[in-house]
């Protein structure tokens, strides 16, 4: 089970601080008489904020009683958590695993793509399963729903030892810590999307490597450190026994710290790290005497090593964290299954990391999306909501809605495509802005929405001057407008260089919209040709340049599917889209069966069901 059993709270590091202030020794010890799973401080203080417990030792016999009753009172519910500890002690669990997911993203708060989306959905998908949840990440604008925790740890960043404090929020079943540190908090003015990993896109901050250390350790620490209480089924800290889900490079020291810091000193001795690779074009590659700052062994020193062919940000010899990510956690995942055999294909296509992930091997499990937030039958943002049954008719009038809205002329006959993604070379956008004139014979017009690399954004100005009735470019944040393109238009283009999983398409084939993709990643694994959408063809990786090949594919596809559109055929494709599932529920059983193959001590399989709701309202803070 996923039981914090009395074994997992080891006593701190001397370092841990548990109340601001506190003139109490910081060694902290378990009081296998208070009646619940909890760190008690030497002065008999618990570490608390609202949500959690508060009170000195002369309480806690009311809390033990309080805990017995709770646990009867689970027990006559008949529900799976909760189980009667050692000595008495009362121990409210979970029937499944310890997660603790680490990111730099996490969605509503922070995001910059699919990252913060997966980092959003999954969790809670996890949580409903029974699972005890937990994502870390950092805290980058002074969130209004997270609460102080008084929980302050030092780590030691480069050559300085760095105070670091925990903010919580418990939303949907999962427990959302985010490190406070001004690394993280005083980088960001104005919208923080933008500006997580530098001042503008495409421009890094200078030490993001100290930041992301930084984050790596504060993670480690926060599933033993906090005393969390947030729902009726799980109170008190984590402890050691825990699967560690790292994504991308910004973690991938994670299961470096732990093999070279904690284990040797007997801590998170049963707990296992699990690498999830979101997109490999990222990777941390950062100037070889670089590796001083990262304090690790010379042992490590080979995992990071690396050698490539470019002459950023150096030349020549590199360390590159992700690939240490790799090689030293326990089992390696990407977000799709067609994107985890591109990986192991070429050096193209695993960007030079190929030869490492084929040492290692990797599994693929695409993502799942907010069905919640993207749902045509509720959507706040749509003049008409509608399902399966009343698609046809309601696309029609949002379509001419969505028409009025951008100033193009009001034809519900006419086709229309949209595109909403970054402005960057990844996503293709410069590839579709070439291809307009080779169909802009068509009857078709073309709206595009998203923000980017500046010449990219200027692209999409020129090309709305030259086809003033057939194109619109939009380059702005605007989530009404995404809304109302993906249910309004009859088609959405997505025609990436490379797509580790995607969410467009999801979002598309949700609302009725037939996608017409690039053969890549997670879109060959989500859109099946003819079926439930519109294959062009794998294109060029070179970020570089732009192939005539892939540009006459797109010109080629779309006149396919305007030649289909409004047609029998295109109506069946319409329901073979909506009739999907696209929740998080379906990858959440597929992420668990691998996760209980790293056979972390207690960790069980859990049971569809409903996201746990908190134990008490201060436990969650109000928007």
């Amino acid at each position: 089970m996923a039981a914090a059993a009395t074994s997992n709270f080891a006593p701190c590091q001397s370092h841990v601080r548990h109340s601001a202030g506190s003139k109490s020794s910081r060694a902290v010890f378990v009081s296998k008489n208070s009646g619940f799973g909890g760190t008690v401080c030497s002065q008999g203080q618990l570490p608390s904020y609202q949500g959690l417990w508060s009170t000195r030792s002369k309480d806690l016999g009311q809390l033990r009683r309080h805990a017995e009753a709770n646990f009867k009172k689970i027990l006559r519910k008949g529900h799976p958590h909760g189980r009667q500890g050692p000595k008495g002690l009362v121990i409210v669990c979970g029937s499944g695993m310890n997660l603790v997911f680490v990111s730099a993203e996490v969605a509503p708060w922070s995001k910059t793509g699919g990252l913060g989306d997966v980092l959003g959905g999954l969790p809670p998908a996890l949580a409903a399963r029974g699972h005890r949840v937990m994502t870390v990440s950092p805290r980058y604008d002074q969130y209004k729903d997270s609460w102080d925790t008084d929980v302050l740890i030092d780590v030691k960043v480069g050559d300085k030892i760095e105070c670091v404090r925990f903010f919580h929020s418990y939303k949907r079943g999962v427990d959302r810590v985010f490190i406070d540190h001004p690394l993280f908090l005083e980088k960001v003015w104005g919208k923080t999307a933008g500006k997580i990993y530098g001042p503008q896109t495409g421009v890094d901050y200078k030490d993001n490597q100290l930041r992301f250390s930084l984050l790596c350790q504060a993670a480690i620490e926060a599933p033993r450190v906090l005393n969390l209480s947030s729902n009726e089924y799980f109170n008190g800290p984590y402890g050691e026994d825990v699967v560690f889900v790292a994504n991308d490079w910004h973690t991938a020291l994670l299961p470096c710290y732990l093999k070279s810091i904690y284990k040797p000193a007997g801590s998170f001795t049963n707990s296992k790290v699990a690498y999830c690779i979101h997109n490999i074009a990222y990777q941390g590659r950062f100037a070889f005497s670089d590796f001083s700052l990262l304090n690790l062994p010379e042992q490590f020193k080979g995992s990071f090593d690396f050698i490539d062919g470019y002459d950023k940000p150096v030349k020549g010899r590199k360390i590159n964290w992700m690939k240490a990510g790799i090689l030293e956690s326990d089992r390696v995942f990407t977000v799709s299954p067609y994107y985890a055999k591109e990986l192991l294909s070429s050096a193209d296509k695993g960007v030079e990391l190929d030869p490492i992930i084929r040492k290692v091997g990797i599994t693929g499990i695409v993502n799942g999306m907010d069905v919640q937030e993207w749902d045509p039958s509720t959507d706040k943002y749509l003049d008409v909501n509608y399902d399966a049954t009343t698609v046809l008719e309601a696309k029609s009038h949002l379509k001419e809605a969505l028409q009025a809205e951008v100033g193009l002329s009001v034809d519900p006959d006419v086709p229309v495509i949209g595109f909403i993604g970054r402005l960057e070379e990844q996503k293709g956008s410069d590839i579709l802005m070439e291809a307009v004139s080779q169909f802009a014979d068509e009857n078709v017009q073309l709206i595009v929405l998203g923000t980017g690399k500046k010449y990219l954004e200027k692209q999409i100005e020129e090309i709305e001057e030259k086809y003033p009735d057939k194109f619109r470019g939009v380059a702005k944040f605007n989530v009404p407008l995404a809304h109302m393109i993906t249910a309004g238009a009859d088609f959405m283009i997505i025609p990436s260089r490379f797509e580790p999983c995607g969410l467009i398409q999801l979002h598309a084939m949700r609302y009725g919209t037939v996608p017409i993709v690039a053969s890549t990643g997670g879109l060959m694994d989500t859109v099946k040709e003819g079926i439930t959408g519109f294959q062009m063809g794998d294109f060029n990786v070179h970020c570089e340049e732009v192939d005539p090949a892939d540009v006459a594919a797109i010109a080629k596809t779309v006149r396919r599917a305007t030649k289909v559109y409004d047609t029998p055929a295109f109506a069946t494709m319409i329901q073979n889209c909506m009739d999907q599932d696209f929740s998080w529920k379906g990858p959440a059983r597929l992420w668990e069966i691998a996760l209980l193959s790293l056979q972390v001590a207690g960790s069980e399989a859990g049971e569809e069901g409903d996201e746990i709701a908190p134990s008490a309202k201060e436990n969650v803070a109000t928007p």
